[in-house]
């Protein structure tokens, strides 16, 4: 969710207004998600690397993120909506942790759509924790490990692979996001700011992934054949 910053200095605004701006925004590509009966909706709110911003704006975005817990978990939970938070918790302090452990404790036996907050996340750092655990847990198949064996210690080990992956605000990089995860996931790259990623702008993200041939290392003809047998 890239260009919080951007869009508020055109319009000669702090940079927080930005960020506050996007915070209404995943509130309405929520509801559009659900109307469109999106399973799964994985959001980078702050990276590994976003501690490195000046200093107000990190504890302005950690009293935001709180903020916006208390504000609308209650609502998550009344649309159905499971929160799950990924990422190292470590640097979060004690309040907002217990915040993130209630909410995911409200939302936890919901079945409509699982809205992943990914903060003080890093594909890498994902990796290496499930490496990590992986070992902890299977010393006995040191040497031999496959990756089936890794999948289960991963942050996302609860849902599928990504289909689709949008970024906003020009950059056409992954920024260490979902890194394992993102093998044979769909890119889109949007020079649209976060705070103006509209119904329509999503709309054409999802057109632009209809219109693609998934096809995981197959031939094209190969998939014609299975799509007639």
């Amino acid at each position: 969710m890239d260009g919080n910053g951007r869009w508020a200095r055109k319009r000669f605004l702090p940079r927080i207004a930005g960020h506050k701006r996007g915070v209404e925004v995943v509130r309405d590509l929520v509801k559009q998600c659900i109307k469109l009966k999106v399973a799964y909706l994985t959001l980078f709110a702050f990276s590994s690397e976003n501690w490195r911003r000046p200093a107000e704006e990190v504890s302005f975005l950690m009293g935001l993120f709180m903020q916006a817990l208390k504000r609308e978990v209650a609502k998550l939970h009344q649309n159905n909506i499971k929160l799950v938070m990924i990422g190292d918790r470590s640097r979060f302090d004690a309040a907002l942790i217990q915040e993130i452990e209630a909410s995911e404790l409200l939302t936890a036996n919901n079945t409509g759509l699982v809205l992943t907050i990914a903060a003080n996340y890093g594909g890498r750092w994902d990796v290496l924790q499930a490496v990590n655990k992986m070992q902890q847990a299977l010393p006995q198949l040191a040497g031999h490990y496959r990756e089936e064996h890794l999948t289960p210690y991963l942050s996302m080990s609860y849902a599928p692979e990504p289909d689709l992956f949008i970024r906003t605000g020009g950059e056409t990089r992954i920024s260490n996001f979902l890194l394992w995860q993102l093998a044979y996931t769909e890119f889109y790259f949007t020079d649209t700011l976060w705070p103006d990623f509209d119904e329509e702008a999503v709309n054409l993200a999802i057109n632009s992934y209809q219109k693609r041939e998934r096809r995981f290392g197959r031939t094209s003809e190969q998939l014609e054949v299975n799509k007639n047998a």
